[in-house]
């Protein structure tokens, strides 16, 4: 939230989900979290023409932002929109209601297996 906040940034590109913080961020100050498709990262990579600087290397490499020179910069997902909107969050919700009937039906398949 305080980075979005101070920085004025509004569009993070993640590798993975975030949190309510994330979200509260998003809705108030209008940004965006992206993330690419999952096996995407090497795409993402070629398309890299120059990294400019890196800061923050002193947190891990999770931590550093990137500044860089890119081509073309995708495919990726809205995974927060500007609404505070969480689309990983809703879709655990959604595939946890079909998940036992997944399960019942693939073991009806692989139950052999022991």
């Amino acid at each position: 939230y305080e980075f979005v906040q101070k920085s004025g940034v509004r569009v993070i590109v993640g590798k993975g989900g975030m949190g309510p913080n994330t979200e509260r961020a998003c809705k108030e100050f209008g940004a965006i979290h992206c993330v690419f498709p999952a096996g995407n990262a090497v795409v993402a990579a070629t398309e890299v023409e120059e990294i400019v600087e890196a800061q923050w290397r002193d947190l891990g490499m999770p931590e550093t932002l990137w500044h860089c020179h890119v081509k073309e910069f995708g495919p990726l997902i809205v995974s927060i929109d500007a609404e505070g909107r969480n689309l990983f969050e809703e879709n655990k919700v959604i595939f946890n209601q079909r998940k036992d009937k997944a399960v019942e039906e693939i073991c009806k398949h692989v139950g052999f297996i022991k």
